[in-house]
């Protein structure tokens, strides 16, 4: 909307909170538009209702209730979002717009506007309308207010390059498997051979005269990805698990996806407990060696490395390849997407979060004994020894001050390192682990505030319409918890003498 000003006359854009009649010059008004689904940001300032994309632009929404100092309503029907002009868009949510109004600038009053504003309200004016007074907010006074760190010229956005440049310094030659259930079996793939996991689609497409161990094809990232069965593959009964699960990886310049029952857990390599297989296992018909390694986790957790080059007679391999190029005919070699980056995906209190790949060194279940410490934020659940090495483990729910989940939740345990650090997260689920371009990858807005240093930035994939807020996970711990991790250190991760809860 632009704002003219014919006959001395002034253009508003009129809107109503909590019964009182606001007004907006139209020349700061870029479109009016309905709300929009929401990423909420936690540890947001109040006024921050969170991040909206708009047009593959991630958009703040801030509350005008909240700038305003009143009380926090649902959305109706009525609600609107006025989006702000400028080089970085910000979203007003307002309860509901009124009218396009043209005023003569002589009907303005901006000497009394001290006199005319009530508690919370900041005024460039006001003028009458219909036998209405409207209020002319002072838009940029309240967000400055609302969001001191824009006022100071703090640094808020960084680029996609930095937001995850800066994790690099965590990874290390470290290998970790990802484990998944396959036939009442657990197995295992080298992280780094897996480009994504990705949940069973309702439907797929058969294929006409594929191998059995092809289930048919499924469209993956604008392309059809041949989904191959582990069970046939692996000589097990054929049958389907409660959650399958599509485990995308790179057989040369073909990308498949294998479906597993389920995914299990991530978790680092000790040399030490890796065996070859037994020279038995390979002695099949054409000497196929599925299972490479054998990782003895405990005595009675056994995990079959395998490596998918080798799941393949040589005749699959070849006709997979030819059915990709037949399919595929532009698609990318699967080496160029390669450069694509990763995350973990998980989610809490419906809200979907992201952390670098690298930054991860496992996932597994809650322990079910964690040994509590006095005088502790509420959030630090406490320690606990994985591995003969002290964990404090976080709650995440109650360190972004979200509701506690039901009892008997299956949580899952994410463990993060950062350059000084090891520590546990107790996330309500883990999803998936996530390829995007680093296109896709957007600044953190400015109006994140006092959130901006956990959320470096922001996952936008507009045509899945989901939104990611991508964690530094340095900044996971507050500065208690990192003090007491030093202390850790400093006595030579030892675990603490506490009751056992």
């Amino acid at each position: 909307m632009a704002e003219h000003t014919a006959g001395g006359e002034q253009r508003y854009l009129t809107f109503r909170s909590e019964n009182r009649l606001y007004a907006l010059p139209a020349l700061q008004v870029a479109e009016v538009i309905r709300p929009a689904t929401l990423a909420r940001v936690p540890q947001a300032p109040e006024s921050l209702l969170g991040l909206a994309n708009l047009r593959g632009a991630v958009m703040p929404v801030a509350s005008i209730r909240a700038l305003l100092g009143l009380q926090r309503a649902d959305a109706t029907a009525a609600s609107r979002l006025i989006v702000l002009d400028g080089d970085k868009p910000v979203a007003l949510e307002v309860d509901a717009v009124a009218a396009l109004v043209s005023v003569p600038a002589a009907a303005v009053n901006a000497a009394d506007t001290e006199l005319s504003a009530a508690a919370g309200e900041q005024l460039r004016g006001v003028f009458e309308t219909n036998g209405a007074v409207a209020k002319i907010l002072d838009i940029q006074a309240l967000l400055d207010r609302a969001f001191p760190a824009v006022q100071s010229g703090r640094a808020l956005a960084t680029s996609a390059a930095a937001a995850v440049g800066q994790t690099q310094d965590v990874a290390d030659d470290r290998s970790r498997l990802v484990t998944f259930d396959v036939a009442h079996q657990e197995y295992a793939l080298d992280l780094i051979a897996i480009r994504e996991i990705v949940t069973m689609p309702n439907g797929i497409t058969y294929v006409p005269g594929s191998d059995e161990a092809v289930l048919g094809v499924m469209s993956y990232r604008e392309r059809l990805l041949p989904l191959l069965s582990l069970r046939r593959l692996l000589g097990l009964p054929a049958g389907a698990g409660p959650r399958d699960k599509v485990i995308v990886t790179a057989v040369g310049d073909t990308l498949v996806g294998l479906v597993a029952d389920g995914t299990r857990s991530v978790m680092p390599v000790d040399p030490a407990r890796l065996e070859p297989a037994p020279p038995v296992l390979s002695a099949r018909a054409g000497g196929e060696a599925q299972i490479v390694q054998i990782y003895r986790v405990s005595a009675d957790r056994l995990i079959s490395i395998l490596v998918p080059e080798r799941l393949f007679r040589e005749d699959i391999m070849q006709k997979l390849t030819e059915t990709h190029r037949t399919l595929n005919p532009e698609a990318a070699p699967a080496a160029e997407q390669a450069a694509e980056m990763r995350f973990l995906a998980f989610r809490l209190n419906d809200n979907e979060f992201a952390l670098p790949i690298d930054a991860v060194d496992e996932v597994a279940r809650v322990p079910e004994q964690i040994t509590r410490l006095p005088k502790t934020p509420k959030f630090l659940e406490g320690v606990v020894n994985l591995r003969g090495v002290v964990l404090p483990v976080v709650d995440q729910r109650r360190r972004f001050d979200m509701p506690a989940l039901a009892a008997g939740a299956a949580r899952r345990l994410v463990v993060v390192r950062t350059a000084q650090h090891r520590a546990g997260l107790i996330v309500d689920s883990v999803t998936e682990v996530l390829r995007c371009p680093p296109g896709a990858i957007k600044p953190a807005p400015d109006l994140t505030g006092e959130a901006l240093g956990l959320v470096r930035s922001v996952i936008n994939l507009e045509a899945a319409g989901r939104m990611l807020l991508l964690l530094d996970p340095s900044e996971l711990l507050s500065r208690a918890e990192r003090g007491l991790l030093d202390a850790f250190t400093g006595d030579g991760g030892k675990e603490p003498r506490q009751s056992r809860r």
